[in-house]
């Protein structure tokens, strides 16, 4: 580890964000975790957490380096510049914020420009790969921002990723290959949710349709993920409707920023807002197959 990165705070304990603090404590890292919800502060704190807390406030001149594994960019503002005591002001000059939310582009190089007036460097790293490959140190990370920084962090990165890519040096660079990778990613939920509705109309064995696919050329990550869940009738969410509902929205705003169609996304997108509409928008993405009317589909525990 840098020996200038010594103690590292983790904000925001949901899946991502706590399979990130547990591969910091893995590593012997000096982690600090902090979330409004009891139960993540508890279980991190007997995995080993340093300090478990609702917000960070008190601690900010203790940490090296913030890493903000948040919802949204809605929730990175209220947590960095909200309320009459905002965080920003209490954390030390010098400290890293390393950005792993997805956030539109503008929100990104907003928020470094922001904390740069005070004196805190940040670098925009959105991740990829799921709860289970955050908790065994294997994410994908599409860092961009200074090199220099870049590099400082890079011991920080390897305990959490396997693979790292360095965008470029500008921020936002890393939001924008996550935005487009998010693209490919909801469009495969949705089409994997087409197609096996599509196969429950036709009575064909879901397992049956399951196996077949996934030893054949339809195959993509999303399907063989995703459709073990409805295949179950399990849909506690490991990625929620709405954050395709949020994540496709980015993706179609900038669409609309360049005038640049995007006819599939948009298609994706309607079908995640359906979903949540119907009062699916907590529950696990693979549920917007329950979008689709007059099929029977397997039930938990059936």
């Amino acid at each position: 580890m840098n020996n200038s990165i010594q103690k590292i705070g983790v904000i925001g304990l949901g899946a991502m964000g706590m399979g990130i603090a547990r591969s910091l404590i893995k590593a012997n890292i000096a982690t600090y975790g902090f979330d409004i919800n009891t139960q993540a502060r508890e279980q991190l704190k007997q995995e080993g957490a340093i300090v478990v807390a609702g917000s960070a406030e008190q601690w900010c001149q203790e940490l090296d380096a913030i890493l903000l594994v948040v919802v949204d960019g809605t929730q990175v503002n209220d947590i960095l510049f909200g309320g009459e005591k905002p965080l920003v002001k209490k954390i030390k000059k010098n400290t890293v914020v390393i950005l792993h939310s997805t956030v539109s582009v503008e929100q990104a190089k907003g928020f470094a420009r922001r904390l740069k007036e005070y004196e805190i460097q940040m670098i925009d790293a959105p991740i990829s790969g799921g709860p289970l490959k955050a908790e065994q140190g294997k994410l994908t990370i599409m860092a961009s921002g200074s090199s220099e920084l870049f590099e400082h962090l890079k011991p920080v990165f390897d305990v959490i990723s396997e693979r790292l890519y360095y965008i470029g040096s500008e921020i936002g660079q890393g939001s924008t290959v996550k935005m487009i990778h998010q693209l490919l990613a909801g469009v495969h939920i949705a089409v994997a949710a087409e197609s096996m509705a599509l196969a429950a109309k036709s009575n064909i064995p879901l397992d049956l349709m399951y196996d077949i696919v996934t030893h054949a050329a339809g195959n993509s990550w999303m399907f063989e993920n995703r459709v073990p869940h409805i295949l179950a009738g399990d849909y506690a969410p490991k990625s929620s409707v709405d954050i395709f509902v949020k994540d496709l929205g980015i993706v179609l705003d900038a669409g609309r920023t360049m005038k640049f169609p995007l006819p599939l996304a948009a298609t994706a997108h309607q079908m995640f807002l359906a979903a949540s509409n119907e009062g699916m928008g907590q529950w696990d993405d693979s549920a917007v197959i329950k979008t689709f009317k007059g099929i029977t589909l397997p039930k938990e525990n059936e």
